[in-house]
């Protein structure tokens, strides 16, 4: 457990989640603990390993800006004199996407883009691991190109322009190639929750007579499952199908298990954590009416229509045609935040198309020229936005950020706020008290993206898995990475061979809240060093595949954790927000107002935490700001 493996970037990991903010309020992280902990200018990010995503460096000015305690001791701003036509505030898709339609629509456009974070995509973040010679990819924030609604018009011709053929998908997949293995997914049955630890294949998506044979539950139990998954039970006989939704919309999905079908309360267990990839939150914070709509079980006796109803969720319902509209990079989402920086800065992206995106190495050294039209500026804080003037009749805006140990300042026509929500209060404290609430509404899901680079996939192979589920662990599943080969990029086939594993966290609180869940989660995710995740880590791996032969200590050649306090955006959610219920448009609205020359973009804007309403909400505020001269 304690054989050490590749993490360049981290030193002393115990004590740098809290070193720098010991340094100072407004201390930018770079040296603490007696050791780097942000990489420096003209380093390679994606190659990075440890603790990224949020890693040291990136969140402890705007804790201090939070605080209060920035100020207070903050060198004087040193105007830089440069001036642009738009800032872009973060360098997520959303910010990258800004610059673009600006560019498109005034080609003359001058575009700077600042970000805290030492690498550009947001929480679309590129993982590289390198072994024998060859570079193995994988993705440590947005996943795919995908929505539970259809893609809109603007969304749709920004994937064409970027050259994404979406279509063409299953040419790059190989459908076949864990069944040619005999692989398939399993569930992990913990000690603690269900009395013994066990492993056994199959999926709580499709309850079969295997699965419930092989769970170790009660004779109760099992036969309680089985009932849920066949049993052909209405409670609400005589209703209409908007009725029933109602009533399924105020309830959670363990309280319909255990309280409507009075089952085992073991059941419940099965499918806890079954909603955490969608809702950062387990059953007990779903409402059981979006159960129904991720086709859970316990719903076929009850005649429900399929499509919306009252309190509905984005996720609840798919389109046929945006299940169609698919498309997985081996490093998701940075593939489309590695295009646009293509678009906006062609010299730091070699290459011409969207295959050969995937193996092209960024130059981060081009990103921020003088005399570029457009420049992405990394590890650069923002720490204010104001208007020079009152906002009516500004004709400019001056933004300020760290820049190494000293604070900065640059001029704008316009600005665009493409970071998350919840900072913008505090960015820009002139915002009308009605938008400033309705910003800190949106609370962020947290996260944990972990990629290992393993020595082989025996285990798997032996144990005939490809994914596993747990109910009830720190990491509620792993698997294996999907079997995508683009270009000079080609996905292992042979069992010996390395491959990247992902495992993911939701860190939520059960019981709880939704949002006091994410609250909670975000406190016990930046108080949690690398050595503990790294051994969460090892454990969990080796608990499930040691089995299988796997070693944990001898077969893990790298770890990326990529850790997201403020993950993914908050969906409104029936149990908790009286005003979706009531049809109601929610806080986003208000919260995404242009406040003179300022626009908001990002997916809080929407309340959707996919790429699509990213790129949507960019296009929007580009548009808000057209014709300000």
């Amino acid at each position: 457990m304690d054989r050490p493996i590749s993490r360049r970037d981290f030193i002393d990991g115990v004590s740098v989640g809290v070193g720098a903010v010991a340094l100072g309020p407004w201390a930018t992280g770079r040296q603490v603990a007696g050791g780097l902990v942000q990489p420096p200018r003209g380093g390679y990010p994606p190659a990075l390993t440890g603790l990224r995503g949020s890693h040291p460096g990136s969140f402890e000015v705007f804790h201090a800006l939070r605080d209060g305690r920035f100020w207070s001791t903050a060198p004087n701003v040193e105007p830089s004199g440069e001036e642009y036509d738009l800032v872009v505030v973060g360098a997520g898709i959303s910010g990258l996407a800004a610059a673009h339609y600006t560019r498109m629509a005034n080609p003359t456009a001058t575009v700077l883009i600042l970000d805290n974070h030492d690498d550009f995509g947001g929480h679309a973040k590129r993982n590289e691991f390198s072994h024998g010679g060859r570079t193995y990819l994988g993705y440590g924030g947005t996943q795919s190109i995908e929505s539970p609604a259809p893609y809109s018009a603007v969304a749709k011709a920004l994937i064409t322009a970027l050259g994404i053929e979406v279509s063409r998908y299953p040419t790059h997949y190989d459908a076949r190639l864990h069944r040619a293995h005999g692989l398939r997914s399993a569930i992990f049955f913990d000690k603690a929750t269900f009395g013994a630890d066990k492993l056994v294949r199959g999926s709580e998506e499709r309850i079969d007579a295997a699965l419930v044979a092989e769970a170790p539950l009660s004779e109760a139990a099992r036969r309680d499952l089985r009932r849920l998954a066949t049993e052909p039970f209405d409670p609400y006989p005589g209703e209409t199908s908007g009725a029933k939704k109602a009533k399924l919309a105020k309830m959670s999905y363990a309280a319909f298990i255990t309280k409507v079908w009075r089952l085992d309360e073991a059941v419940a267990r099965v499918f806890q954590s079954r909603t955490h990839s969608l809702f950062g939150a387990g059953i007990d914070a779903v409402p059981a009416q979006d159960a129904f709509g991720l086709g859970m079980p316990g719903f076929q006796g009850m005649g429900l229509e399929v499509g919306p109803g009252p309190g509905q969720n984005h996720d609840s319902i798919r389109s046929p045609e945006a299940d169609r509209y698919f498309f997985h990079f081996p490093d998701g989402n940075a593939t489309i935040a590695r295009l646009l920086v293509r678009r906006l800065v062609p010299g730091a992206m070699p290459g011409h198309t969207a295959i050969d995106v995937v193996t092209a190495k960024a130059d981060y050294g081009e990103l921020d020229q003088p005399g570029s039209p457009v420049r992405i500026r990394l590890s650069s804080p923002v720490v204010r936005v104001r208007h020079q003037g009152e906002p009516a009749a500004a004709r400019s805006v001056e933004v300020t950020y760290v820049a190494g140990e000293a604070l900065k300042s640059v001029r704008a026509k316009t600005v665009i706020l493409a970071c998350w929500h919840a900072p913008i209060p505090f960015l820009c404290p002139e915002l009308p008290a009605e938008q400033k609430k309705a910003l800190s509404f949106a609370i962020k899901i947290p996260l944990i993206y972990t990629n290992v680079l393993i020595r082989n996939w025996q285990s798997f192979k032996r144990l005939g898995i490809s994914r596993v589920q747990f109910p009830n662990a720190f990491y509620s599943s792993i698997g294996l990475d999907a079997p995508v080969s683009i270009g000079g990029y080609r996905h292992p086939r042979n069992p010996a061979e390395p491959i990247v594993l992902h495992l993911s966290r939701a860190v939520c609180k059960p019981g709880y809240p939704i949002r006091d869940q994410h609250r909670l989660g975000r406190i016990e995710l930046y108080s949690m060093p690398f050595e503990e995740l790294e051994r969460r880590t090892r454990e969990q791996l080796g608990l499930v595949l040691g089995p299988g032969g796997f070693d944990p200590a001898g077969d893990i050649l790298g770890i990326t954790v990529n850790r997201w306090p403020h993950g993914y955006a908050y969906q409104y959610n029936s149990l908790w927000d009286d005003f979706w219920f009531r049809g109601e448009e929610g806080p986003c609205a208000v919260a995404r107002r242009r406040f003179g020359r300022i626009a908001i973009a990002n997916s809080d804007s929407a309340a959707y935490s996919y790429t699509d309403a990213a790129i949507d909400h960019a296009h929007r505020a580009v548009g808000e700001l057209q014709g300000l001269s």
